[in-house]
């Protein structure tokens, strides 16, 4: 028993060492050449030893390759000698290719190549960075500056230059507001350094010298003056939402675009990353929303089901986690039930949803109802979807097509499809994908023709996320992917 003991040890010590050499490379090609590792989904930039290791673990989920460190670190080593930049590659898909193909290690440098063919080279001048400016500092804005900072690099994508509030910023305010940035009761301890420079009123952040701005009036702060230029301004306040008072932005010296963190009104572009972000001219619209965190969530899905069965008619029901936007204690709110306790009560309300998935998915129109109930956790919600559907369906054939369409092709970042069955909320905070399908609590009716599918989110991280994604959209910055 003490040989097995030992031997298992030593087995994992191994791995161990090929895993931190696995981190040096991935380091080498984020620096050096703007290349993006992942492993099904998992991205594994700044990752430790032991969690580069689980991942690959549960890489099992998704392919019946074998796939171990050593293969991994393969992998990287080839990559890394090839000219490559600005890319986003998934070893696991690579590896699950060549398993299909019988690929043997031998041969994987070449096909490797082939398979990076059309997105190796040198293409250091396809695009130019592009300033980024949050105005507001709560919730969204906090993660929004966590994932802008987290995604820089060498600065050759977005660049978080400013962060407006609407209140003061003195020398106590941002102190707090850095504090508020480094330990996150949710989200965790910002992984990195923050400083407060009080006399220049900057933040300095993992080397990134954001300036702290103070203006009530979108079109009075004068950004050309801290050197920030054709920026992207995401207002994650939810102040403003139409687009008279959206476009107030624009006439700040420095801004070009505007992000709303929040369903637009009248003729303002509700957009779904992944979905519809290019239905709309993205070169001579100014105003943009990335509309709810439920939208995000429930849109792909839909998405998925419409283009494979057909969608008669259907029930959204969003089971959230409290806002802001409601109360501590029992105290008065102008809109109904609000008022009572986030943390003690269940409190039905409303949520766009609906509506907002006819406009991102048009042949939906008429055909969907929302509700929602705000419950009492702090973060991670859960849209359950009841709909009837054109043609018959089950659980195998729901499982088959959400395994395969979301785990490459154009829902790769949308939608995740977790199968385990001890699955709850608190496991998914800090999920990149807007919604991840529950595979295990999918219900199909006896008819075939009626399912219930229970999609989680993030409304915090997950959504995003997807203004992220959105900002690097417009910004012209997005990396070519192989997934």
């Amino acid at each position: 028993m003490l040989h097995q003991y030992e031997a298992s040890l030593d087995a994992w010590v191994e791995n161990e060492k090929k895993a931190l050499e696995l981190i040096g490379i991935i380091g080498t090609l984020w620096y050096e050449n703007e290349v993006e590792l992942n492993i099904f989904h998992r991205h594994l930039f700044d990752c430790r030893v032991t969690e580069v290791l689980q991942f690959l673990k549960e890489s099992e989920n998704y392919t019946q390759a074998d796939i171990d460190i050593e293969m991994l670190l393969i992998m990287a080593k080839i990559i890394r000698e090839m000219n490559i930049w600005a890319t986003k590659i998934d070893l696991g898909r690579i590896a699950d290719e060549a398993h299909l193909r019988n690929i043997t290690k031998n041969e994987l440098s070449e096909f490797i190549k082939e398979q990076l063919y059309s997105i190796s080279g040198d293409q250091k001048e396809r695009y130019k960075p592009k300033d980024v400016v949050l105005f507001g500092f709560g919730r969204i804005g906090r993660i929004m500056c966590r994932l802008l900072v987290g995604n820089a690099g060498t600065g050759t994508q977005l660049r978080l230059r400013a962060i407006a509030c609407r209140n003061n910023s003195s020398a106590t305010d941002l102190e707090k507001r850095a504090s508020l940035l480094r330990k996150d009761s949710v989200h965790g301890r910002f992984r990195g350094s923050i400083e407060v420079d009080a006399t220049a009123q900057c933040l300095i952040v993992n080397g990134n010298r954001i300036h702290m701005i103070e203006g009530d009036n979108p079109e009075s702060i004068d950004y050309a003056k801290y050197g920030i230029s054709n920026a992207i301004l995401i207002d994650n306040t939810g102040v403003w939402r139409d687009r008279p008072n959206l476009t107030r932005h624009t006439q700040a010296e420095g801004i070009e675009k505007v992000i709303l963190t929040a369903p637009g009104k009248g003729d303002v572009p509700n957009i779904v990353y992944g979905i519809n972000h290019q239905v709309f001219d993205s070169a001579a619209e100014k105003v943009f929303s990335a509309a709810s965190c439920t939208t995000n969530a429930v849109v792909p899905t839909l998405k998925i089901i419409e283009e494979f069965y057909g969608i008669e008619k259907g029930h959204l029901e969003t089971v959230h986690a409290y806002t802001n936007d409601q109360n501590l204690l029992d105290n008065y709110h102008k809109k109904e039930r609000r008022g009572r306790a986030a943390p003690l009560n269940l409190v039905i309300t409303e949520t766009g949803a609906g509506k907002a998935a006819s406009k991102a998915i048009p042949s939906l129109e008429g055909k969907l109802t929302s509700n929602a109930v705000r419950v009492p956790t702090p973060n991670v919600s859960m849209a359950i979807m009841n709909l009837n559907l054109q043609r018959e369906t089950s659980l195998t054939d729901l499982a088959q097509i959400f395994q395969e369409t979301t785990s490459t092709g154009a829902y790769y970042d949308l939608v995740e499809y977790a199968s385990s069955p001890e699955l709850v909320s608190s496991d998914l905070v800090g999920n990149p994908h807007p919604g991840i399908i529950d595979g295990k609590a999918t219900l199909v009716s006896a008819d075939n023709k009626s399912i219930v599918l229970y999609v989680w989110y993030d409304n915090e991280f997950g959504y995003s996320m997807q203004v992220l994604r959105l900002a690097k959209y417009l910004a012209g910055v997005e990396k070519p992917s192989y997934h």
